[in-house]
């Protein structure tokens, strides 16, 4: 065998195993991301069965705003058919509206001192608040492993593995202008 022979052989190699690393490097990004999804959705599944308990518990109360819980009973619905679907884009609208339903209800509460007494009331809402800090930071992460991902496909040498095995970009997590501009207190309260 010669050295030219055995030098492209070497080069052969090696390219071959630069492209198994690629390739294994974007198959692990495509699951971090796949995780990302699952752990939010691990959480809204939470969120999704605790709501109705909230929602219960306030019923119970004759002044409570009915409009109010219908609200969220809607934007909850909205919410499990956008994740059973993995909809990205109508999930941020259908969380939008869920969270100013949610608002809808604290600023509610804090009219009513007799419901805010209540036990089972008072737990519901810490798990909410406590469901919607790790929602809120899982969707970081989501977003982050997306990013992560579509750069990746897109630079090259990354890119031509990427063409070659249909590697694909993902959608990131976006919410409506309303939800990110500052909340109106006075008008929660009126």
């Amino acid at each position: 065998m010669s050295i030219f022979s055995i030098v492209v052989l070497a080069v052969i190699v090696a390219a071959g195993i630069w492209a198994v690393m690629i390739y294994n490097n974007l198959v692990n990004l495509k699951h971090g991301v796949a995780k990302a999804w699952s752990n939010i959705d691990v959480l809204l599944k939470q969120r999704h069965d605790e709501l109705p308990k909230l929602v219960e518990t306030c019923k119970q109360y004759r002044q409570f705003e009915e409009s109010t819980l219908q609200k969220v009973t809607e934007a909850r619905g909205r919410v499990q058919d956008a994740r059973v679907k993995q909809d990205i884009p109508a999930l941020g609208q259908a969380e939008t509206a869920l969270r100013a339903g949610l608002g809808g209800i604290m600023a509610t509460f804090e009219a009513y001192p007799e419901l805010k007494a209540i036990e089972t009331f008072q737990h519901l809402m810490a798990r909410i608040t406590g469901l919607e800090n790790a929602i809120a930071d899982r969707r970081e992460f989501y977003n982050d492993s997306v990013n992560i991902n579509n750069v990746a496909i897109e630079q090259f040498p990354e890119l031509v593995i990427a063409s070659v095995f249909r590697f694909g970009p993902f959608e990131l997590l976006r919410f409506s202008e309303a939800e990110k501009k500052d909340v109106d207190v006075k008008q929660l309260f009126s």
